[in-house]
């Protein structure tokens, strides 16, 4: 899930913020893509001391780090899972403070990990204008993912806001498909990333990009940007941004039509 965000929001169209808000400790950009070189702030305890002195807004920019070679920024996640309880009280006013970045035309991914764990970021979850459950196609990932896919439509559906929750399958017919997984989760698939581990690990793990095989040459597909990961990341941003555009085209509809 952490790759799949963070290639996402490396080629993101707009300038976009990635959040890291999984509550375990640690952020897997700054030790992974980032190779380690770049000591992150210590972000969340920052942003929730800046909440009680009301200074939450322009400590996000401060606690923010440049993704080279992109239009993207990360706020680091929590250093150790001892944050997690007070993170509890961070995410609700996080989430005002997120949405007013649309204002300067700046768009908001947010890497949740682990649904259910202690301190995990379930108003950015409910409050996000698309919330894509990610996961891969083997049965046991799938097995996991049917009470999760049943509690989060259920929530969802209880707000009004079924069109804003889909999935984002990794590794499509490896070997289920997404018509199988979408009946079977009750879910509509919005996105697929293809199971590429060679150039996952490039944004997982800083990686140096994998140089073309002989084969890749003569195809002309040796390319970095396409890659089969790249090539689903760019189909997937568009699908993101179109899924949400038409949401709140049906939403400025509904607010338009007949009391």
């Amino acid at each position: 899930m952490s790759t799949t965000a963070l290639g996402l929001a490396l080629g993101w169209p707009r300038p976009v913020l990635l959040v890291e808000a999984d509550p375990t400790g640690a952020s897997a950009v700054a030790s992974g893509y980032l190779r380690g070189q770049v000591e992150p702030p210590n972000a969340m305890t920052d942003l929730v001391n800046a909440h009680f002195d009301d200074r939450l807004r322009e400590t996000l920019a401060q606690v923010s780090i440049d993704l080279p070679q992109s239009q993207a920024r990360v706020v680091p996640g929590a250093k150790s899972h001892d944050q997690a309880r007070s993170l509890l009280a961070l995410w609700d006013p996080l989430l005002a403070v997120l949405r007013s970045l649309e204002e300067t035309g700046q768009d908001v991914i947010v890497d949740a990990g682990r649904l259910g764990l202690y301190g995990w970021p379930e108003p950015l979850v409910y409050g996000a204008d698309l919330m894509l459950l990610v996961t891969r196609t083997e049965l046991p990932t799938l097995a996991a993912a049917v009470s999760w896919g049943n509690t989060l439509r259920e929530k969802f559906e209880q707000a009004g806001a079924a069109a804003s929750l889909g999935l984002l399958l990794v590794g499509e017919k490896e070997p289920y498909t997404a018509r199988e997984i979408t009946r079977v989760l009750q879910l509509p698939t919005v996105a697929k990333v293809m199971w590429d581990p060679v150039s996952a690990a490039v944004i997982s793990e800083g990686q140096d990009v994998p140089k073309a095989t002989l084969r890749e040459r003569a195809t002309g597909c040796g390319h970095w940007a396409d890659r089969p990961l790249n090539r689903s990341l760019r189909s997937t941003r568009s699908a993101i941004t179109g899924a949400i555009r038409a949401n709140e085209e049906r939403l400025a509809a509904t607010a338009g039509g007949p009391a």
